[in-house]
């Protein structure tokens, strides 16, 4: 099994900081890439930032400039640094693990999401 979970959301006033983490651990034999995805009401998950093990991150042009993720490969966890935020960042924000178990194929993996309230 693989598990991912998420911690850090909360609700903050627009223009403040917060700060996700994600941890994953299980019978992970290889992390091809994390990253982060919300998910508003009524609205589709949408992709936030994701970092491919090895790569650069990618960014939604909504966040950049924004949000930092970053990675500790070490500890198999990703993060999600939010600065300058707005109320429309409102959402349940999932964190996201593409990666390969011990004698299986690639999957995604998905964590049980954590809400992030901006209010204005």
């Amino acid at each position: 099994q693989v598990q991912v979970v998420e911690s850090g959301g909360g609700l903050v006033q627009a223009g403040g900081s917060l700060r996700l983490s994600c941890a994953a651990s299980g019978l992970i034999a290889r992390i091809n890439a994390m990253g982060w995805y919300r998910q508003a009401p009524g609205k589709q998950r949408e992709l936030v930032a994701t970092i491919p093990s090895g790569g650069s991150a990618n960014y939604a042009d909504s966040v950049k400039g924004r949000f930092t993720i970053s990675r500790d490969g070490a500890k198999n966890m990703v993060y999600l640094s939010m600065n300058s935020l707005k109320p429309e960042d409102t959402a349940v924000y999932y964190c996201h693990l593409r990666g390969t178990r011990w004698g299986g194929s690639e999957s995604d993996y998905w964590g049980q999401g954590t809400q992030v309230t901006v209010s204005s």
